[in-house]
């Protein structure tokens, strides 16, 4: 089963009707009056969205404008893989596979697919097993390992030898297992966010440099006030599935905690739709579970990783980084202060990742 096969996004209307249906009849949550998103994501937030989804949100032209990417699915070790595959018009053009995080999808990268083309780089952008398109998943053990030697058999498939990995969120923890399962492919890898955490030795904290403490004081206050979602996911991702599969409006809370206002609400809401449209809400969480429960590897990486992150998000702490990865060859971090910096700043990534391949190119 190696057939690479187009694929056009064609949603049914009897599916968009009964969003309309489900999203005229919530059942809105109380809130202490004042108390603003003291308790999670408010309620002003969620019904602004759901606002918005009801008369503003034109999925038909989101549909129209996705499908003006080529795509594609085949199938990987027994999993529906959906990925993009845009190729640059230019001469020896180098190739990339681009990979995202939760709660978002493959729109994560659309802001930089033409700069990048322009730039001489073929795009491989995959939905992970589980979101989207490429769910749900059907059996257990899709943790960031099997993703990555599914990627590497993706490339091959595509007839690629050498490439690059750029990875987000959740994609960033992929890209170096990579470069670690295809280390004779990948090239070098750059993501947003360098997950490597202290161990619990205090001298491990000794003579932080002020990026380093600006980089833990971010982790404090995430573990502290957002980390709730990462272990329930973790835990009883099934628990919570049954409310996000039957509930736009429940997606819409739940997944906004880190699809903040800080974002255009036509981005937020595609990811969402993309996830309630495909049924896919309740195995893209799956996804935290599997990581929970892998083998993770005891020696560090030594493909070469690059970090281009937001000063305003955990990019990583450096010196945690050199334990885990032992190639790092470049750290620059933006003030653009977002999770999602593809999307936010695509000239800047695209410039980024374009100076960053060009030495092994």
């Amino acid at each position: 089963m190696t057939a690479i096969t187009p694929f056009t996004i064609s949603i049914d209307q009897a599916a968009l009707d009964d969003l309309q249906d489900r999203l005229a009849r919530t059942r809105w949550a109380d809130q202490i009056p004042g108390s603003d998103d003291t308790y999670g994501v408010s309620v002003d937030r969620v019904r602004h969205l759901v606002n918005y989804w009801r008369d503003g949100f034109d999925w038909r032209k989101v549909e129209a404008k996705l499908n003006t990417y080529p795509q594609f699915t085949t199938e990987i070790d027994g999993q529906n893989v959906h990925f993009l595959h845009v190729k640059s018009q230019q001469d020896n053009s180098f190739p990339l596979i681009m990979t995202h995080g939760w709660p978002g999808t493959f729109v994560e990268f659309l802001g930089v697919v033409e700069p990048l083309t322009a730039a001489g780089f073929d795009l491989v952008i995959p939905s992970v097993p589980g979101y989207g398109f490429s769910g749900p998943t059907t059996e257990s053990g899709w943790n960031d390992q099997r993703i990555a030697t599914a990627w590497a058999e993706l490339m091959r498939r595509l007839g690629y030898v050498r490439y690059g990995v750029v990875g987000n969120d959740g994609g960033a923890q992929i890209s170096p297992e990579l470069g670690r399962v295809a280390s004779e492919s990948v090239v070098a890898v750059q993501v947003s966010q360098v997950y490597s955490f202290p161990s619990g030795d205090p001298s491990e904290l000794a003579d932080l440099t002020a990026d380093e403490q600006q980089s833990l004081a971010t982790l404090d206050w995430f573990v502290k006030n957002k980390m709730g979602f990462n272990i329930l996911q973790s835990q009883q991702p099934q628990t919570l599935a049954h409310a996000l599969m039957d509930s736009p409006t429940g997606l819409v809370g739940w997944n906004s905690q880190l699809l903040g206002a800080d974002l255009d609400d036509e981005f937020v809401l595609t990811n969402i739709a993309i996830h309630w449209l495909t049924g896919t809400a309740g195995s893209a969480i799956r996804h935290y579970f599997e990581k929970a429960r892998a083998e993770q590897p005891t020696e560090p990486t030594t493909v070469p990783l690059g970090l281009s992150g937001s000063n305003g998000d955990f990019h990583g702490i450096r010196r945690f980084a050199d334990r885990d990865h032992a190639n790092i060859v470049s750290w620059k971090t933006h003030d653009v202060y977002t999770h999602y910096l593809h999307h936010v700043a695509p000239a800047l990534m695209s410039g980024e990742i374009t100076e960053f391949f060009a030495q092994y190119r």
